[in-house]
């Protein structure tokens, strides 16, 4: 009996120094949104993001080393969120050019609902900092879209073409327009994400006008 009972107050610390890990996280997590939102994120600072936690510095420092890394987590998170819709769109089948269009439009509407965190709300002409390296979460979205292009090809729904490069481009534009996307006001995800689905799918010859001299 004294075994029995000992052992559930034995592990209780343990659960409650997790819980407790996870929820300094997310409130770092969560002052960072706002204060790189108000502040922007070349003007925020790491002492801003702490005070705004009510966190002691050694205990934001238990879990980021700068704010560069603050924002790679952000990133991360985002991933993470976008990389299920992804797979829901693989789900429908249908052409690679429906899937390039249809996954654009996805990110577009995903990124211009973040409006509410620092992304959006951040000084107009902002650039987003580049996060080095590539989190899990990251690698997790690339490999969806390299997966899907893949099976189109195999299943004769797309071009023969090299599906790493393919991915790596429709990748890359997607994240450019989309930060310039954000950049304007009003954001207008339509017309965003139709000017980069035509240049992922036919090039500069695509584009409007682009037969007018």
């Amino acid at each position: 009996m004294s075994q029995v009972a000992y052992l559930p107050t034995a592990k209780m610390p343990g659960g409650k120094r997790e819980q407790t890990k996870v929820q300094n996280r997310q409130s770092i997590l969560d002052a960072a949104r706002e204060v790189f939102g108000e502040l922007g994120y070349e003007a925020a600072t790491v002492r801003d993001i702490i005070r705004r936690t009510g966190l002691a510095a050694g205990t934001f420092y238990n879990y980021y080393r700068s704010k560069e890394e603050v924002f790679a987590a952000l990133a991360d998170d985002g991933a993470r969120r976008f990389a299920p819709i992804l797979k829901d769109l693989r789900g429908k089948g249908g052409t690679i050019e429906l899937f390039v269009r249809e996954a654009i439009v996805a990110y577009f509407e995903f990124m211009a609902d973040e409006h509410v965190s620092w992304m959006a709300r951040r000084p107009a002409g902002e650039m987003q900092p580049h996060v080095h390296g590539e989190t899990p979460e990251m690698a997790a979205v690339f490999a969806e879209v390299k997966d899907a292009i893949e099976h189109a090809i195999i299943e004769g729904r797309g071009p023969v073409s090299d599906s790493d490069y393919m991915a790596a481009a429709a990748i890359g534009v997607a994240r450019e327009v989309c930060e310039r996307m954000l950049m304007r006001r009003p954001i207008d995800t339509a017309a965003a994400a139709d000017f980069a689905a035509e240049m992922i799918l036919h090039g500069l010859k695509g584009l409007p006008g682009a037969g007018q001299h």
